[in-house]
């Protein structure tokens, strides 16, 4: 799948965004080896704590159909925003944890601007676990 193809279908998960209080609605599209989309939307809740971003309904939505880190190829965000739409602080430290750490992340706008970047970059001294 094309990036612009993956991006595509962010937009598209986008609609299905629940963001009565923010107006700001994003959606994002995860490609897995298999060929897979799986889709996340922003959805929030009057309690701002229990709102759930884009980035990681469209991760755990993968691993609840049994995918993992390994499976990933890419993932594809987009919102209505001057630059292309970045993840916010808790997706980074998810994606560093669940998502290939340098897999493509094509950050995208409505205008049609991309950015590609990858979650080592996004978060270079993440948190993580050791064995």
């Amino acid at each position: 799948m094309k990036p612009e193809e993956l991006i595509a279908e962010a937009r598209e998960a986008r609609k299905l965004s629940y963001s009565p209080y923010s107006h700001f609605a994003v959606g994002a599209a995860l490609l897995c080896k298999d060929g897979q989309v799986f889709k996340g939307a922003n959805i929030e809740n009057g309690a701002y704590p229990l709102c759930m971003c884009a980035e990681r309904n469209a991760l755990y939505n993968a691993y609840m159909h049994g995918k993992k880190t390994e499976d990933f190829v890419a993932m594809a965000l987009c919102a209505d925003t001057d630059e292309p739409c970045s993840p916010c602080g808790a997706c980074r430290q998810v994606l560093s944890e669940l998502f290939p750490s340098t897999a493509p992340i094509y950050m995208s706008n409505l205008k049609g601007d991309v950015k590609e970047t990858n979650i080592k970059e996004l978060l270079p001294y993440a948190f993580v676990l050791k064995d």
